[in-house]
């Protein structure tokens, strides 16, 4: 039978340090009366054993707890970019995380699962929240900010110029010679989805190029809903000579469905994304980059500082995209054009 070691107290502190469990109590809790050399005492026991107080108690005891969470609906290349940005600003703050997300790696999104997540972490376990792709507006006891938030949202946020981003990506294909673009859409709740679509529009518009309503494929940002609206689109004898996808994940399922169809990427089909996750790079596909890193970056900075007070700055930040060129665009060949 495997041994389950008990937790370490206070008291086991005190007993190791040679001072009494209220000394270890006032060191925790960053109470005054405490000596120099007591105060080193204490924390070379608490490092020597592995002491952690209770964060609900502590909660309990403070105004904060020090804890922000970060609540996503399923961890993918996006969301673990954003994480890095996130730890990256917390790091050396004081400040730790609880990430909270759901088990399933791809699952379907279901309207209010961030505010059941938010519900549990708010108050006395965080003392604010990030929040990725949220479904709708969020209530809680604790300041929040979103990541690509819903249309007409006024909470603080933060999201990329998906717009221009979008924008960049359609003038690169028309500046190719594409004419027949797809463009596979994500979740129109949010506001990059719309921005995205708003930008393949007015790129088309601004070209002379009208807009195709039977080439646009709803899907959600999920990879997998691509899959038939890329089949759709590539089996037309119509077919497009090139499609943009609103996300990374889309996009490299359009891939895997014009290789299962015997098309060729590029000479058949050109392909864009929109994220620049590390798998775009591996895959050769040219994408609109978003700097996830710096999302999560600057959406912990502007939690952190709405948790202690000292954010004087606008409530929605809006990031600059750049189009990464690789091996996915090319002009298109005489068989694909229409």
């Amino acid at each position: 039978m495997t041994e389950v070691n008990a937790p370490v107290t206070m008291s086991d502190v005190a007993r190791v340090a040679g001072v009494s469990t209220a000394t270890v109590s006032r060191v925790v809790n960053g109470h005054y009366g405490v000596s120099p050399r007591t105060l080193a005492q204490v924390r070379s026991a608490i490092e020597q054993l592995g002491y952690e107080s209770s964060l609900v108690a502590t909660s309990l005891r403070r105004s904060r707890t020090n804890v922000l969470g970060l609540v996503a609906h399923s961890f993918q290349s996006y969301t673990a970019e954003v994480l890095k940005g996130v730890m990256k600003a917390l790091s050396r703050s004081g400040f730790d995380l609880i990430i909270y997300a759901n088990s399933d790696l791809y699952g379907s999104y279901s309207e209010g699962w961030e505010q059941r997540h938010l519900t549990r972490l708010s108050g006395t376990l965080t003392d604010g929240c990030i929040v990725v792709t949220p479904w709708g507006e969020m209530r809680s006891r604790t300041p929040i900010v979103a990541i690509d938030p819903v249309r007409g949202a006024t909470a603080p946020s933060v999201m990329a110029d998906n717009l221009a981003g979008a924008t960049t990506a359609i003038e690169h294909l028309l500046a190719l010679g594409h004419r027949r673009i797809g463009f596979i859409a994500g979740r129109d709740s949010l506001a990059s989805a719309w921005s995205r679509e708003e930008g393949y529009r007015a790129a088309l518009a601004d070209a002379g190029v009208p807009v195709d309503p039977t080439l646009i494929g709803r899907g959600d940002f999920n990879p997998d809903s691509a899959v038939p609206l890329a089949r759709a689109l590539l089996q037309r004898a119509d077919r497009p000579s090139a499609i943009f996808a609103a996300s990374d994940g889309m996009a490299l399922k359009v891939l895997e469905v014009a290789r299962e169809l015997g098309l060729s990427v590029p000479a058949d089909l050109s392909v864009v994304g929109f994220d620049n996750i590390p798998e775009a790079a591996s895959t050769g596909l040219t994408t609109v980059d978003q700097s996830m890193f710096q999302l999560g970056h600057e959406a912990a900075r502007m939690l952190k500082s709405l948790v202690t007070g000292d954010w004087a700055e606008p409530s929605q930040i809006v990031l600059p995209t750049s189009l990464v060129i690789r091996g996915s665009t090319a002009p298109p060949t005489s068989a694909a054009r229409p």
